[in-house]
Order: C-alpha cells, then structure tokens, then sequence
C-alpha cells in the first residue's frame, strides 16, 4: 500500500510566519544601513578614501624648521628594524559621519610602514608661546604637533603620567595619544640626538631631515616607536608609539 503524505510540499510548517517576518527586517534594515552609508564596508571605503589623502609636506628653503610647517615623523630604523612614520590608528570604530565627518577622540596613535605623506602621517608644528608662524623651531622649545584640520580635525598629539589606569594597552608604556584639547600634556619639544652634543645645541635652530629626540615637556619621556606586529584597524602596523625614559629611546 502506497505512504499517503500528511501535508503536501507547499503546505508551511513551524514558525514560518516569525522566519518570514524576521527576514523581511534584516533586508528592510539592511537598505535602511546601505541608504545612509552605515555599512562595515562603506564606512571602510570612507575611512581609506580620507585618511589616505595625500598631503604636500613643507619645502624648507634654509634648511630649518619652522612653527607652521607639515611634517612627518619617520623612525630611521635600523640593521633589522625597517623605517616607520607616526600615524593616526584609526579603525571604523573611531569614525562618525554624523554633523562633522571625521575621527573621534581620543584616538591612538601607531608607527607604521607606509611612509607616504597623507592625512594619517602629516602633523603640523604649532606655536604654544606665542611665536609667529614660519619662525625657527629651536632645540629645547616647546611646541604642539596637530594633525591636518578637514577629516583629521586638527588634533593634538598628546601623552600623560603612566598609571595603572591610563598605560599604552599594548605595551604597557606612557601612552600617546590624540586629543582635541591643547594644554600642557600637548606640550613637546626637541632635543638634540647625541647627548654628549646636546648642551652646546640648546637654543639653536633645529635642522630638517636629521635624527632628533621628541620629548615630551611635561613627563619627560622621549617619543618612541617599539617593535611588534599587531593588526590595527584595516591597516597591519608593525610599531606601536610610546614614551619612555630618554636613554633607551631613539626617533
């Protein structure tokens, strides 16, 4: 005797009406997040195509620095340490797009390899003493580095006193990081590399393109690059940036 089927291929069985209905919301949120550019991957497109916009670097005509001129902070590196330029470490999680597009604070800091000049590795000297823009950076003087206003904001590199609550999470150092405030803990300066010299160079114009410290004024440590391979955001950086004491650090 032939099985006789209880309900026929078509006939629905279970909770279909709540599948169908929680299927008709995922799509319906999902045009809702495509229609206003809240998808993981456009907010990715959006953080690339700003981020990595390509900024021109000051030309020095004297061969000096000067408050007012875009920088970059590279890491010479060495035998087995290849060169690195201080970057903002942003991921989608530090982005908004609402009012004014750009990074949110704070908002760390890494070395990485990509040593292209972009909105992620210019800085710009700024003046904390009154000093007019395009006079000499002297050694020993402090001074503010702010990234590109626009998409970076025109934030302020910024560091603190370690404590148990406040450290870098990766290394354990004197954190850096990026603020929108300019106070003290925004305060650098430069020093000169070889501290057998550095006496008899305090005061003195500091050059373009040498090996100098960047020290911090109100902690004292030096700005350092240290090495480890971590993934960071969509971008992979092989240094993470720290302060730590003066004798140990090279930039």
């Amino acid at each position: 005797m032939a099985h006789n089927r209880s309900y026929r291929l078509k006939v629905k069985i279970g909770n279909w009406n709540e599948d169908l209905v929680r299927e008709e919301d995922a799509m319906k949120e999902y045009f809702e997040k495509k229609e206003n550019g809240e998808l993981l991957i456009q907010k990715v497109d959006f953080l690339k195509q700003n981020i990595l916009e390509q900024v021109n670097l000051s030309v020095s005509s004297d061969g000096r620095l000067h408050f007012g001129d875009v920088v970059m902070l590279v890491n010479l590196g060495g035998e087995n340490q290849p060169r690195s330029a201080v970057s903002i470490n942003a991921d989608v999680g530090s982005l908004t797009k609402t009012l004014s597009p750009g990074i949110q604070t704070p908002c760390g800091v890494c070395a990485g390899s990509g040593i292209q000049p972009c909105v992620r590795t210019a800085f710009i000297i700024t003046s904390v003493d009154g000093s007019p823009e395009g006079s000499s950076l002297h050694f020993d003087q402090c001074f503010a580095l702010r990234t590109t206003g626009g998409f970076a904001r025109g934030l302020y590199l910024t560091s603190d006193l370690q404590s148990f609550q406040k450290r870098s999470k990766m290394s354990g150092l004197q954190e850096v990081y990026l603020d929108d405030s300019m106070c003290f803990l925004s305060w650098w300066k430069i020093v000169y590399f070889d501290p057998q010299e550095r006496l008899e160079y305090e005061g003195q114009p500091v050059p373009a393109n040498e090996k100098v410290l960047i020290v911090h004024c109100k902690t004292n440590q030096a700005l350092a690059a240290l090495d480890r391979t971590e993934s960071l955001g969509f971008w992979t950086g092989n240094k993470y940036c720290a302060a730590q004491p003066r004798a140990t650090s090279k930039y």
